[in-house]
């Protein structure tokens, strides 16, 4: 792959794992609310689209302005107290950096968050570029995201890979005609992402050494 400059990664269940702090700020704001706890399946089924997203299937349309203060307030504690690293995520990046490969991160997740995972997991150094679905008028699936970012390094869509961890990842780095791998450590499972046929489906981030 001579010809690539430019590696694009999702954040959450590509290079972080911050399911325990989703599962625990969005239980807090049912309860707060009076609505029933959701196990962590049914939590963790719902994450990749965007915190609104994640809970409006289980909030009341007029309880969800209070619902989303209340779980971005607790959010900002359990992303620093509960987020890790994948293994083998900090040796790659610094690996594919001395490589001299540019990197960007494309998230669904709002960019206060998304900082506050770079930040404090020791993630931005190996960063160019952040870019988020709360600043675009449509989050992944759709490719506008990729294709900013594209843009923003001046390259063709031939020049970047794409990685990430779900069934939408797939979708939006075909719609962009980015290159995709996908890594099972995320929300959809190996049967759905075969489904979408991304370039390559691998089990840990740490492959990435062996492709690129």
């Amino acid at each position: 792959m001579q010809d690539i400059k430019l590696i694009i990664f999702d954040l959450d269940g590509t290079l972080v794992d911050a399911y325990a702090a989703i599962i625990s700020s969005f239980n807090y704001t049912l309860q707060k609310l009076g609505y029933a706890a959701q196990s962590a399946a049914v939590i963790r089924r719902a994450v990749g689209w965007g915190d609104t997203n994640l809970l409006r299937p289980f909030i009341s349309k007029k309880d969800l302005p209070k619902a989303m203060s209340l779980y971005r307030r607790h959010h900002r504690y359990s992303l620093v107290k509960q987020s890790r690293l994948f293994p083998k995520v900090k040796g790659l990046l610094a690996y594919l950096k001395s490589k001299g490969y540019r990197m960007a991160v494309a998230s669904n997740r709002p960019t206060q968050f998304s900082r506050i995972l770079l930040d404090c997991l020791g993630l931005d150094k190996y960063f160019s570029y952040l870019l988020c679905a709360d600043k675009l008028k449509r989050g992944k699936p759709h490719p506008e995201i990729l294709k900013r970012i594209i843009d923003k390094f001046a390259l063709a869509a031939g020049q970047a890979i794409y990685v990430g961890d779900m069934v939408i990842d797939a979708q939006a780095g075909r719609r962009a005609g980015i290159r995709t791998i996908v890594v099972t450590t995320g929300s959809s499972a190996r049967k759905e992402i075969k489904k979408e046929k991304p370039g390559r489906i691998i089990k840990s981030i740490g492959e990435l050494r062996k492709i690129l």
